[in-house]
């Protein structure tokens, strides 16, 4: 077996996964392992969200204050996701969806939805060497709470219809990575309960 096989167990799954959580929550590094894991695709919303402010030619910061102004930004970004969710959840194939809003967008059609966090402090330094300083970060994070709750009448902070809620804090990178890798491999639909009942959210006005 190879080095890399062992490092990174494949697992063998159709499920469409989610992932959210504030920035800092290690929802990146989850995701791109569980994306080579599991031989899939992984949409960020970070990710479309930087190419809406390339496409302008504005900084992160930039976009963030432009969202604040206007529903615009906001809504464009979740009727993408929202429009990837609807694709793969018809695919039958294994994919990803990582954003703020991710277990929301996606619904029903998500197999499992999970939700990371961390103590705020833990957040800020592992954001240290990216582009957005922290200050920044909890600024956005309080904006970005402020306009859900105005454009869609939802509370970030009700985690309640998550699947799986981790605080990535309290275990290594490879750690969290096998607690999620347990749940994909160990989640039988013929044994499934049921999930919490999300209800869709009013993208256009």
């Amino acid at each position: 077996m190879s080095e890399k096989a062992t490092e990174i167990p494949l697992i063998d799954t159709n499920l469409f996964i989610t992932v959210s959580g504030p920035p800092g929550c290690g929802a990146t590094t989850l995701c791109s392992r569980l994306s080579e894991s599991m031989d899939c695709p992984y949409v960020s919303g970070g990710d479309i969200f930087r190419e809406i402010a390339e496409n302008r030619d504005m900084t992160l910061t930039q976009l963030g204050a432009k969202a604040q102004e206007s529903d615009e930004i906001d809504r464009a970004l979740d009727r993408r996701l929202r429009e990837i969710a609807e694709e793969w959840g018809m695919a039958n194939k294994p994919f990803i969806l990582e954003s703020r809003l991710a277990g929301r967008l996606a619904g029903d059609r998500a197999d499992l939805r999970i939700y990371l966090d961390a103590p705020e402090e833990v957040r800020k330094k592992r954001i240290e060497n990216r582009e957005e300083t922290s200050a920044e970060m909890g600024v956005r994070e309080v904006g970005e709470a402020g306009r859900y709750q105005s454009y869609y009448e939802i509370d970030v902070g009700d985690l309640e219809f998550y699947d799986l809620h981790l605080n990535t804090a309290r275990w290594s990178q490879r750690g969290v990575f096998e607690l999620v890798r347990t749940a994909i491999e160990e989640y039988d639909p013929g044994v499934d309960e049921g999930a919490f009942e999300t209800e869709a959210l009013e993208i256009d006005q």
